[in-house]
């Protein structure tokens, strides 16, 4: 993929390579971290809702997610435990981490024996690490989608600029041949000014 220029890396941020578990008891309680990516609030939220139907029968449902809008959105819920023993210390590993885009629930079964506020803010805080170092992380930087259309003559040259710079895309070869493309950010305006110039502007660029 390309990185040409530093504003790819400003808007740089790392984010979980896919989802993570983690499993683990303490003094009869049992934990379950769960980590997925969201891009998106609404994503979020939905995966909260979907952990809260899976383990309707625990205890506690904890959430907390980091995802990039303008401003980024950071939330969690004690969901029922002590104030700030379970929510802010999940929230907590996610800011520590640095990691956005990222929704993790603790799912707690109480075994019987109180943790304290320091136990359960111990417990909560490793479910969420492990869960994270179960899903890995990885550096993402922002992309942006627009389409290509041309005519036959030009699709072999749009196809190998597009694959010289590595950016995703589909070709949909019709009448005419469109090519939707997911470029980053920092370098989408570079591509599509290559295309026209390659193409003497015959390339109809939609974004």
């Amino acid at each position: 993929m390309s990185e040409r220029g530093s504003s790819g890396d400003e808007d740089a941020y790392r984010t979980v390579s896919g989802p993570g578990e983690a499993r683990f008891e303490v003094r009869g309680s049992e934990f379950l971290g769960h980590v997925r990516p969201a891009r998106t609030v609404e994503a979020a939220e939905a995966f909260v809702a979907a952990i809260d139907e899976e383990y309707a029968d625990a205890t506690h449902n904890v959430p907390a997610y980091r995802v990039r809008a303008d401003p980024l959105r950071e939330w969690s819920s004690d969901d029922g435990e002590p104030t700030n023993s379970a929510g802010k210390p999940a929230l907590n590993v996610l800011q520590q981490e640095d990691v956005e885009n990222v929704v993790a629930v603790v799912t707690r079964y109480y075994g019987g024996t109180n943790l304290g506020v320091g136990g359960l803010a111990r417990a909560y805080s490793r479910a969420v690490k492990e869960a994270l170092d179960d899903a890995g992380t990885e550096t993402e930087r922002p992309h942006e989608r627009f389409s290509i259309t041309v005519e036959y003559d030009d699709s072999g040259t749009v196809r190998g600029i597009l694959e010289s710079e590595g950016v995703e895309f589909d070709a949909d070869y019709a009448e005419t041949v469109e090519f939707d493309v997911r470029a980053p950010v920092a370098t989408a305006a570079d591509l599509r000014d290559r295309v026209r110039s390659a193409t003497s502007g015959r390339a109809e660029v939609d974004r």
